[in-house]
């Protein structure tokens, strides 16, 4: 038992140390200007140079923008879409953010996990914090509203006991639409459409109010209920 935890802690060791040093190349070292001013032009151009390997560019992006919190997502999905179109260019877009998810949920689950059992003991999984079909909802709603970071809560929900399974096929379900949306608006951003450009906008916004106003529904009926 001794060796199991033994290697288990410097599994994680060495995982943290992995992290520092790829978070010091990217932000603070040799690396760090890649990073400045990123946009979906600057990625195009990054695509339109790999040729072939431009789909392998855009998944690597899309995974490490989850990854690392502070690389903005949207450029990559708007260049995904441009580059490839609506379709093919969604396909490309969920697997590097399903990818990237679940490498944050895992990294979450290896390095905090145990930290914060041992820090709050039963408390971290009380009430909906202890369910699992409320995490995998609250997971699923948050991957349909695209002003939640996506990134934290892949984080928070390797944190959570949310089993992996569940977590995966929450974020698979809930990411496919928004990614379609932005594919699409990349897209017709670089055909010139305006007109179509503006209904892809207003999908984007209907995406957003659609799981608020479901949630609002829900909660309006729950009161009615407790009234009755």
């Amino acid at each position: 038992m001794a060796q199991v935890v033994s290697i288990r802690t410097i599994a994680k060791i060495g995982v943290a140390v992995v992290i520092v040093v790829v978070a010091v190349a990217l932000f603070l070292g040799p690396l760090s200007g890649l990073w400045e001013d990123l946009s979906g032009e600057r990625i195009s151009a990054w695509v339109k140079a790999s040729g072939a390997w431009g789909p392998t560019v855009i998944i690597g992006l899309m995974t490490l923008a989850i990854v690392a919190t502070p690389i903005p997502s949207a450029p990559i999905a708007l260049a995904a879409g441009a580059a490839y179109g609506h379709t093919i260019g969604t396909i490309y877009i969920v697997i590097g953010a399903e990818l990237g998810a679940m490498v944050a949920f895992v990294l979450a689950r290896l390095l905090g996990r145990d930290v914060l059992t041992r820090w709050l003991g039963d408390k971290v999984d009380r009430g909906l914090l202890g369910s699992q079909n409320a995490l995998t909802f609250t997971v699923l709603a948050s991957r349909l509203m695209p002003f939640i970071s996506f990134d934290i809560v892949s984080y928070a929900a390797g944190l959570s006991c949310l089993h992996f399974w569940r977590f995966a096929l929450a974020t698979l379900a809930g990411i496919i639409p928004a990614s379609f949306v932005l594919a699409h608006f990349g897209n017709e951003a670089v055909s010139g459409g305006p007109g179509r450009t503006a209904l892809a906008a207003i999908g984007l916004g209907a995406l957003t109010l659609t799981p608020l106003v479901f949630v609002a529904m829900r909660e309006k009926r729950r009161k009615e209920a407790t009234h009755e």
